[in-house]
C-alpha cells in the first residue's frame, strides 16, 4: 500500500511517558528503521495488488484504508459514514481481496515489528549496554547483587527444571505454508540491516516482492479442519526453525555468561556436560484428549514416532557434516584410545580414510543412528549408511559415543574443534534425546470414573462405584491398590471409551520403553475436584502396567511401589482453586502415596488453569484465586516436605493467563517458582514467539532469566514487609469478592446475556473454521458453562471488547472507594498506589490490563453489537459493558496517576495505536460479512470472507486467543 504515513504521525502525536529516563521523542527516533520497514512492505504489497489484481481493485482498497486512517486519526464521524458505505458496496469478490489485503498487512507488519525488536536488542548488544532486564546476563547480574554464590548458581540449575509446553488449542489461525513464507520474508528484511551494495539491496527488494507475491497467491485458510496428525507437523515445523540449533545455543550463552561473572580456578571451572538438561521441551499435541475425540492411542504413537524422526533427522545431517569437518590425521596428532576403539569399530574400511580416525568414528555413529532410525520405525533416510551396525539402545549411549570424540579432541589440541559444531550436538542429544519432547497426557476425571465405574462392576466388586461418597470411593480405590489382582480381565467385553482409555495407558508404557522413560512421564487430570480423581489414574496405570507394585509373599502386603507416570492435577475453576491445598494436603498424607512421591524424588507437579478460571469468575478474581492457591499450595507442600512444581495452564490473552511471560513469573508469589516451573504456550502465540529463531531464543532466555530471578533472589523480610504485604492482601480479597460479584452477574446472572453472547461475536463462525482439531464447546449445548475458555476469549478479542480481560475491575475499584468519607477514600487510593508500586503481583495486573483497554474498542463493539436481534437487549447489555468500561479506564487513571493506559510505555501504546488503524476495515467488514451469513448463510465466499476477517483480525492482535 501507497504513502503509508499513518505511522509516522500516530508516533510523533504518542503522549510522552513521565517519568521515564528515555523520552518518547528519542524512543520514537529509534522506530524510524521500524517506520521505514512497514512503508516499504506495505508499498510492496501494494504493488503486488496493483500488478494482480488490477486498478480499479488496489483504487478501492487504498480508498479504504485511507478512510479508515482518516477515521482512527481524526475520529471524523464522516469518515465513519463513508467507511460504511463503502464496505456495504463491495461485491463478494472485492470483499475477499480487500479482507486479504488488509489481513495481509498485518503480518507483514508483525514481521517488521519483530524484526525491530531483534534490531534493538542487538544494537544494545553493540553499544555495550547494561544488559536488558529478561536476559541471563541480567538476572546473573541481579544473583550477584543480591550475593547469591556461584555455587548456589550452578547448584539450582543441576536441580531445575523449566519447560514450555506446546499445546494444539484452536486458536491457531494460520498454515504451515503461510508461517513458512513468513519466515522468508523475515530472513530478507533481516538481510538489509548487513552492509550491501546498490545491486544487492535491488536483489533484496526484487526477493522480498517475489516472496509477498507468493504468499498473495497462497491460500490464507485451510480447506478441511486440522487433524490431530496435521497439529503434530505444525508444531514439529518449530523445533526445525528454532528450538533444534536455538536451545543449544542459549545454554553456550548460559555458561559463557555464569563463566564470566562468577569466575573459577581453571581445575574447578565449568565444562560442558555440567550443567544438565534443566530447559526441556515437552508437548500436549496428540496426547491431550481431553474433549477430544480425535485423540487416541495411534495418534499418541504416530506423535511420539514423528518427534523422533525429527531429532534423529536433525542427528544424522549433523553427524553428516561434522564428519566433513573433523578431517583431523592421526599422522599429525594422537587421538585417545577410546576414539581410536571407537574408529575401529566403524564400518567404514576406505584405505582414503585409514587414518582420519573422527571421520571414521562418525561414519560409525551415523550407522548407529540410521540403524536406531529404522528400529523407531522410520524407513526413510536421506543418506545411506556405509555399512551395517547396531542400533543405539538409548540415547545416553549416543552422547557417550559423542563424548568420547570431545574427550579425545580436548586432550590432543583439539578443543577449538569442538564448538563450532560438537558441542552444540552433544548438547542437542541432552536436552533431546530420541523423543524430541516430553509428551503429555491428558484427561477429563469424569471419564478416568467411568472407565473405573464399569471396571468394578464387571470385576463385581462395586455396582455403583459412581454413586459413593467420596470417602467411600477413596477406601475402595485405595483397598484395590494394595491387591495383587486387576480389575481388567480379557475374557470380558467392555465399552468403546473403556477399551479406548487402557488402549493410550498400554500404548504409553509401550513408548517410554521404546523411546525412553522422558518420553512420557506426566499424566495431567482435567476437572479434579477431589482426592479420588487422582487415586483413580493411579489404579487405571495399575491395571496397564505403569504403576508396579512388590508384594510380601508372607504378609500379602505391598512392600514398595513405582509410578511410571505423575499423576497431576489440573484445578481450573474458582471453587476447584480454593480446594486445591486441602485435597493436595490429604493425597499426601495417604502413606501408599507418599511412598509413590518418595520414589519420584519428593517432587509432585500441580497443574493451575487460568482460562477456565478467568471465564468462571472474571479476571480481577481469577488472577487472585490463582495467587491465593499457590501461596496455599507452598505452604502444603512445605509442611509436607515435598518440591512443589507448578504448571501454568497459561493462554495467549491477558484473560487467560497471557501477557509478558518474564513478568508473570516475577510476580508469582514467594516461594512458588523454586526452580520448578511449567508452562503453556498455545495457539497463534506459538507462532508469535517461536516461528523467529532470534525472537524464539529469546523467549525461552526471558523463561530461564525469570526463574533464577523468581527462586534465588531473597524476598524482603522483617514485620514492616509483612504486615505491608498483608494489607495488600486484605484490599485485593475485599476488591476480588467485589469483581466476582459483577462479572458473575454480567455473564451468568443477566437474563438474555447468552444470546447477547452468540449473537455479538463470531463464536459460532469460529466453530467452523479450521484452525484446530478439537470441538469449540465440550457438548453441543448453547451454554457459556459447556463452552470451550479459548474460543470465549477468542470470540471477545474479534469484535473487540476483549471483556476477559477487565470486566469487574471498574465496579470493585469504584464501589470499594465509595465507601468512606474523601479523607478514607485519599488513603484507599495511596494503599493501590503503593501496592502498584511494591507489589509485582499487583502491578503486572495492572500492566496486562492496561493493555488489553487500549485495545478495547466501544465504538467497534457497538457495532457489533447491532448484530442482536433484540434492541431492547442490545441496549442494555451494551449499555452496562460500556459503563463498567468508563469506569474501568478511570479507576485505572486512579491506581496509575496517567491520564492514558500504557502512559509509561509509549512503544507498545504506539504500536497498538497503528495496528488498530488497519484492523478497524477488518472488523467493519466482518460485522457486515456477519450480516449476510446469517440472513442468508448460502454463498460460499461470504463464509470465506468471514474466516478471512477472523484470520486477519487475530493476526492483528496477536495476542488474543
Amino acid at each position: 500500500m501507497k504513502n503509508l504515513d499513518l505511522l509516522e504521525n500516530q508516533l510523533s502525536a504518542a503522549p510522552a511517558s513521565k517519568g521515564k529516563c528515555v523520552s518518547a521523542a528519542n524512543a520514537a527516533d529509534q522506530d524510524t528503521p521500524l517506520k521505514e520497514d512497514i512503508r516499504m512492505l506495505g508499498r510492496l504489497l501494494g504493488d503486488v495488488l496493483h500488478e494482480q489484481e488490477g486498478e480499479p481493485v488496489f483504487a478501492v482498497v487504498e480508498t479504504i484504508r485511507q478512510t479508515a486512517v482518516r477515521f482512527r486519526r481524526e475520529s471524523n464521524a464522516q469518515a465513519g459514514g463513508e467507511l460504511n458505505k463503502l464496505l456495504k458496496k463491495l461485491t463478494p469478490a472485492q470483499t475477499i481481496t480487500v479482507v486479504r489485503a488488509f489481513s495481509y498487512f498485518s503480518h507483514l507488519s508483525n514481521i517488521a515489528e519483530d524484526q525491530h525488536h531483534n534490531r534493538l536488542r542487538r544494537a544494545a548488544l553493540l553499544t555495550g549496554e547494561a544488559a536488558q532486564p529478561g536476559s541471563i546476563g541480567h538476572a546473573l547480574a541481579q544473583l550477584d547483587a543480591a550475593g547469591i554464590a556461584s555455587d548456589a548458581v550452578r547448584s539450582f540449575l543441576k536441580n531445575a527444571l523449566i519447560s514450555p509446553v506446546l499445546t494444539a488449542h484452536p486458536t491457531e489461525v494460520q498454515r504451515k505454508s503461510v508461517l513458512d513464507a513468513e519466515h522468508d520474508i523475515a530472513r530478507l528484511l533481516a538481510e538489509r540491516d548487513l552492509p550491501s551494495t546498490p545491486n544487492e539491496r535491488k536483489r533484496n527488494s526484487a526477493l522480498l516482492q517475489a516472496r509477498i507475491a507468493s504468499l498473495w497467491q497462497t491460500r490464507l485458510l485451510r480447506s478441511s479442519r486440522l487433524a490431530v496428525e496435521e497439529e503434530i507437523d505444525n508444531a514439529l515445523s518449530y523445533y526445525r526453525q528454532t528450538f533444534l540449533r536455538e536451545l543449544p545455543a542459549l545454554y553456550e550463552d548460559i555458561e559463557e555468561e555464569i563463566s564470566a561473572r562468577f569466575p573459577q580456578p581453571p581445575k574447578q571451572r565449568i565444562v560442558h556436560s555440567e550443567l544438565p538438561p534443566f530447559l526441556q521441551m515437552s508437548s500436549w499435541i496428540g496426547g491431550d484428549r481431553d474433549g477430544n475425540p480425535n485423540v487416541n492411542a495411534a495418534t499418541m504413537r504416530h506423535a511420539l514416532a514423528r518427534q523422533s524422526t525429527t531429532i534423529l533427522d536433525f542427528y544424522l545431517e549433523e553427524v553428516h557434516a561434522l564428519g566433513a569437518e573433523l578431517s583431523v590425521s592421526s599422522l599429525l596428532v594422537n587421538v585417545s584410545s577410546e576414539l581410536q576403539a571407537l574408529a575401529d569399530m566403524s564400518p567404514d574400511l576406505s584405505v582414503h580414510r585409514a587414518e582420519e580416525p573422527y571421520r571414521r568414528a562418525l561414519i560409525g555413529i551415523y550407522a548407529r543412528l540410521a540403524a536406531t532410525t529404522r528400529a523407531l520405525g522410520s524407513s526413510i533416510i536421506l543418506r545411506r549408511e556405509v555399512g551395517p551396525a547396531p542400533p543405539y539402545a538409548c540415547a545416553a549411549d549416543f552422547n557417550n559415543d559423542l563424548q568420547i570424540l570431545v574427550s579425545s579432541l580436548k586432550l590432543h589440541h583439539g578443543t577449538a574443534l569442538i564448538k563450532p559444531r560438537l558441542a552444540m550436538l552433544k548438547r542437542a542429544s541432552e536436552i533431546f534425546g530420541f523423543h524430541l519432547a516430553t509428551l503429555d497426557m491428558r484427561q477429563s476425571s469424569d471419564v478416568h470414573a467411568r472407565v473405573l465405574a464399569e471396571l468394578f462392576a464387571r470385576a463385581r466388586v462395586e455396582q455403583h462405584y459412581d454413586a459413593l461418597p467420596e470417602r467411600g470411593k477413596v477406601a475402595l480405590l485405595l483397598d484395590e491398590l494394595c491387591k495383587p489382582r486387576l480389575l481388567y480381565s480379557p475374557y470380558l467385553s467392555y465399552s468403546d471409551e473403556t477399551n479406548s482409555e487402557l488402549a493410550i495407558l498400554h500404548a504409553a508404557s509401550e513408548m517410554r520403553l521404546r523411546y525412553g522413560e522422558r518420553a512420557i512421564r506426566n499424566y495431567i487430570i482435567s476437572h479434579t475436584e477431589s482426592v479420588s480423581d487422582l487415586l483413580e489414574v493411579l489404579l487405571l496405570q495399575r491395571e496397564t502396567g505403569l504403576l508396579r507394585i512388590q508384594w510380601n509373599d508372607q504378609t500379602e502386603q505391598s512392600s514398595d511401589a513405582e509410578m511410571s507416570l505423575m499423576a497431576v492435577p489440573l484445578f481450573e475453576t474458582i471453587s476447584d482453586l480454593r480446594c486445591a491445598a486441602s485435597i493436595m494436603e490429604s493425597l499426601m498424607a495417604i502413606p501408599q502415596v507418599r511412598r509413590l512421591i518418595g520414589r519420584q524424588g519428593y517432587v509432585q507437579e500441580v497443574m493451575l488453569g487460568y482460562s477456565d478460571s478467568n471465564k468462571d469468575g472474571g479476571f480481577l478474581t481469577s488472577n487472585w484465586e490463582l495467587y491465593k492457591a499457590e501461596t496455599c499450595l507452598v505452604d502444603v507442600f512445605d509442611r509436607a516436605g515435598v518440591k512443589l512444581r507448578l504448571f501454568h495452564g497459561r493462554g495467549g490473552t491477558v484473560g487467560r493467563g497471557g501477557g509478558p511471560s518474564y513478568e508473570a513469573i516475577l510476580a508469582q508469589p514467594p516461594g512458588t517458582v523454586n526452580g520448578q516451573i511449567r508452562l503453556t504456550e498455545q495457539g497463534e502465540i506459538i507462532a508469535s514467539k517461536f516461528s523467529n529463531p532470534e525472537i524464539g531464543r529469546r523467549n525461552l532466555e526471558l523463561l530461564v532469566a525469570a526463574t533464577l530471578e523468581a527462586s534465588l533472589i531473597p524476598q524482603a523480610g522483617g514485620d514492616h514487609c509483612t504486615k505491608k504485604l498483608a494489607m495488600f492482601e486484605q484490599v485485593m480479597e475485599e476488591l476480588s469478592e467485589r469483581a466476582y460479584r459483577a462479572y458473575r452477574d454480567l455473564v451468568y446472572e443477566t437474563p438474555g446475556f447468552t444470546d447477547y453472547f452468540f449473537s455479538s461475536t463470531p463464536i459460532a463462525e469460529i466453530a467452523e473454521l479450521n484452525i484446530g482439531s478439537r470441538p469449540a464447546s465440550r457438548k453441543s449445548l448453547r451454554r457459556i458453562e459447556d463452552l470451550r475458555a479459548i474460543p470465549w476469549g477468542f470470540s471477545w478479542g474479534q469484535c473487540r471488547l476483549l471483556l476477559p480481560g477487565w470486566y469487574g475491575f471498574g465496579s470493585a475499584l469504584s464501589s470499594w472507594l465509595q465507601e468512606g468519607d474523601a479523607k478514607e477514600k485519599k488513603e484507599k487510593i495511596a494503599t493501590l498506589r503503593a501496592m502498584l508500586g511494591d507489589w509485582p503481583f499487583f502491578a503486572t495486573l495492572i500492566s496486562n490490563m492496561e493493555m488489553v483497554l487500549v485495545k478495547t474498542d466501544l465504538a467497534v463493539a457497538s457495532r457489533y453489537a447491532e448484530l442482536v436481534a433484540s434492541r431492547p437487549l442490545r441496549q442494555r447489555i451494551f449499555q452496562r459493558i460500556a459503563d463498567e468500561h468508563a469506569a474501568t479506564l478511570a479507576c485505572l487513571a486512579l491506581v496509575t496517576g496517567a491520564k492514558q493506559p500504557l502512559a509509561g510505555n509509549p512503544r507498545l501504546a504506539r504500536s497498538i495505536q497503528y495496528r488498530v488503524a488497519y484492523l478497524d476495515p477488518l472488523n467493519h467488514l466482518q460485522v457486515e460479512l456477519l450480516k449476510r451469513h446469517r440472513l442468508a448463510g448460502t454463498d460460499e465466499r461470504v463464509h470465506r470472507a468471514i474466516h478471512l476477517t477472523i484470520n486477519g483480525i487475530a493476526s492483528g492482535l496477536r495476542n488474543t486467543g
